[in-house]
This record gives C-alpha cells, sequence and structure tokens, in this order.
C-alpha cells in the first residue's frame, strides 16, 4: 500500500501552484482531462483556461480558434465546475501571443463597450473566478486601467484580475542612472520606495512599475510572471531575487515556467525546479505575505519529458498520469502544511537602487528562443541583447522586423 499523501494548505493559503489550459485536444480529438488533478492530491490552486481572443468586428470572441459555446469546449466547461466545486479557482486568460485584443479594447467609449461586452458575457456565463490579462502589445496603460476599472465594478470584490508581464517587465534597466529616474513612489505591493522604473524591455508597451504605483495596482491579485523564452530564468532564486529587492512583494509575483522544453526556451527541470521552489518558500516566508508560487505553460505536456518523469517517478506520488505527476511534485513542496527545510540565505530587501543595479548587471544569462547568431545580427546593430531577444520575441523571430520594431521602440 503506498504512504498516505502528507495533509496540504487550503486552497486559499500558501504559495500558489497555478497551470495555464490551452492545448485542449490531442491531435485525435481526445480531450487532456482536468480531473487527475483533484483526484491525485495534486496541490493544484488555480487554472487558468487560454486563450479567449477579441477579434476584428465587435462579438467576434472567440477561446482559441472557436466560439466559447462550441461543443467541442462542452467537457471543458463541465470540468470548471468540478474544479470551482472542488476549491479550485478557475480563471480565463486573455490575450497573449495573438495580438490585438487590447488594441480593441482602447479608443472611445462606445468601441470599448463593444469588444468588452461579450468578454463580460463569457465571464458570466461560465462563473469565472477571474481574468488573467496577458498583454503582449503596445498599448497605453489607459486602456489597462480603464478595464481593470471595469471589470472591478462589475465583479465585485471577489473577483481575481491577474497580469501575466515577463520577468523583465519588472526589473530596473540598470544602464539609466539613479538620477535620470522618474520620481520613486511607493509600490502598492511593497513598503520601499520603486527604483523599478523604466524597466528591461519587454512587450506591453506601459509600465508595470508605474500601473502598481497607481490605484490600480491594489486590484491585481499577482502577477503570472514569465521566467523563460529569453525573458528570465527559474533555475535558481537570482532573478526572482532581484525583482523582489526592488521593491516588489513575494506574494505578488508568481514564478512562472514552461512546463515541458516544446512549450520554450528556458524549460528548467522538475528536480532543479523543486529546489528553487523549496529555496524562495523559505526565504520569504514571513516577506510580504510568502512567495507567491508557481504557474506552468501549459497542462496538457506537463512532465511529459524523459528527465522529468524519471525523476516525478523516483518521488513515489503514485499519479495516474504525468501531468498530475508533474503537478504534484511541485505540491509537495509548495503545498504541504510542513515545508521542506532547506538552507538559504537571507532576503534582499532595503537594498539601494544602485546595489539593485549591479544585482542586474550579474543575473544569469536567461536562454533565449533564438539562435546566438540571429540574436548578434541586432546587437551589431547596436542594440542590447536584451533589446535583440525582446524584439525577437515579438516578432517570432523575424530579423527584419525585429530590427525594425527595435528602431521604433529602443531609438539609438
Amino acid at each position: 500500500m503506498p504512504p498516505a499523501p502528507p495533509k496540504l494548505l487550503p486552497t486559499s493559503e500558501g504559495p500558489r501552484l497555478i497551470v495555464y489550459h490551452q492545448t485542449f485536444h490531442d491531435s485525435a480529438g481526445n480531450y487532456h482531462s482536468l480531473l487527475p488533478l483533484l483526484t491525485n492530491h495534486t496541490g493544484i490552486t488555480h487554472i487558468i483556461v487560454a486563450a479567449i481572443h477579441l477579434n476584428g468586428g465587435p462579438g467576434n470572441i472567440t477561446l482559441n480558434d472557436h466560439k466559447p459555446d462550441d461543443k467541442r469546449y462542452n467537457q471543458l466547461w463541465g470540468e470548471v465546475k468540478w474544479l470551482q466545486g472542488s476549491g479550485v479557482k478557475v480563471l480565463g486568460m486573455l490575450g497573449g501571443a495573438a495580438q490585438g485584443s487590447y488594441e480593441r479594447l482602447g479608443g472611445s467609449e462606445d468601441n470599448f463597450e463593444a469588444y468588452y461586452k461579450p468578454l463580460q458575457s463569457i465571464i458570466s456565463t461560465h462563473k469565472l473566478d477571474g481574468i488573467d490579462l496577458d498583454v503582449e502589445e503596445k498599448v497605453g496603460i489607459q486602456t489597462i486601467t480603464r478595464l481593470i476599472a471595469r471589470l472591478r465594478a462589475d465583479f465585485g470584490a471577489d473577483f481575481l484580475i491577474t497580469m501575466a508581464p515577463v520577468a523583465t517587465a519588472l526589473i530596473p534597466d540598470p544602464n539609466i542612472p539613479a538620477h535620470l529616474r522618474p520620481p520613486r513612489p511607493l509600490l502598492a505591493s511593497g513598503p520601499t520606495p520603486n527604483p523599478l522604473h523604466p524597466t528591461l524591455p519587454h512587450l506591453s508597451g506601459f509600465s508595470y512599475p508605474e500601473l502598481e504605483c497607481s490605484i490600480y495596482g491594489k486590484e491585481i491579485a499577482w502577477y503570472n510572471t514569465q521566467f523563460y523564452c529569453g525573458w528570465g530564468d527559474a533555475g535558481s532564486t537570482q532573478w526572482y531575487d532581484a525583482i523582489i529587492a526592488a521593491g516588489w512583494t513575494p506574494s505578488k509575483v508568481v514564478l512562472g515556467v514552461v512546463t515541458n522544453p516544446g512549450n520554450g526556451a528556458g524549460h528548467v527541470p522538475v528536480s532543479k525546479l523543486r529546489d528553487t521552489c523549496a529555496r524562495l518558500r523559505e526565504k520569504y516566508k514571513n516577506v510580504g505575505g510568502g512567495f507567491g508560487g508557481v504557474m506552468g505553460w501549459e497542462y496538457f505536456n506537463s512532465g511529459d519529458h524523459e528527465e522529468d518523469m524519471v525523476h516525478v517517478t523516483s518521488l513515489d506520488l503514485n499519479n495516474e498520469t504525468v501531468q498530475a505527476g508533474w503537478v504534484a511534485a511541485l505540491g509537495r513542496i509548495l503545498r504541504v502544511e510542513e515545508a521542506p527545510r532547506v538552507r538559504t540565505q537571507n532576503p534582499l530587501l532595503g537594498v539601494t537602487p544602485e546595489q539593485i543595479r549591479q544585482m542586474v548587471t550579474k543575473l544569469p544569462e536567461a536562454r533565449a528562443s533564438w539562435p546566438p547568431e540571429t540574436i548578434e545580427k541586432l546587437v551589431v546593430l547596436g542594440f542590447s541583447t536584451q533589446e535583440a531577444v525582446a524584439a525577437l520575441n515579438a516578432t517570432e523571430g523575424n530579423v527584419e522586423l525585429a530590427a525594425g520594431f527595435l528602431f521604433e521602440q529602443y531609438p539609438q
């Protein structure tokens, strides 16, 4: 008989354990069920259903490539109710790599209403617990704050509003000296002065520190921060530490990872990721509400990789699917009442902007999705490696388009 599973924290307490669910079916049309996350005692706390797109023409809204009420999604919406009945919060994701949803929410009030109403309807119809705003297009901060204000007014105080920035969006640009930075108001999420603006290059077109410092910062439950595809590194605590030292509170910063090497560059084997998570949980257990947790992109192939399968099997979790095994392997670190004991350094708090700049310049280089020779074609034009990676990520690796993006966004 296998050993009894350890006691888990209530889903409303402790570090979060989140997976995105976008690839709903395999090539034969079989649905990738979420229910093993419940039946296998994984510790899952949140599911984010992706991705909702606002397409051209008001009312032309899709979940990936089909209408949200398409019969192919019947099992998905049925399982959402089961998950919610078990205490798991289910959110929808708006936007992502397919651009245009947020641009369409800009402009006049009439235009906003025309595109917002169908989104409001999906949230209401399927009783979603929240919405994840994944902004991977250049829009003004006013577009985002208007959307946040309307979501809060329509769905109340308990409705979860999260965002999905890349890690560089939360990290100060070390090349800009302190005397050239704008005034540094307090972050809504933390007690320290904000040395973050302007940040390293990213995709969203507005300043996340500015958003967090505004009255809308308190409306954002947490940030599903992408530490992969050249935007950051989850193989150690260093990138996360730099963000927290810069003024963000740990409970609002979730460590985002890819669950499989096929989902993007920067995959961290689950054995190493478990160590990173254990250290972050211990390091920040008494700081700012504790470590924010982990999110994985995405569920359908999580753990379906030889190195991860070997490690998960060694843990004797008694999981019936590789996906549930990957989630449970992290759950035994993040979600158990008795956290694993690890030796770690004290958190970096109260550091100066100069110390933060030094931290950023010493961060380990994140593994990018593009070959070094492709990145170098942009670096020789006078841009930094990080700017080059940002442009390539924004243009799906097209060097010519990336060069145009750089000269527009980061003029020399």
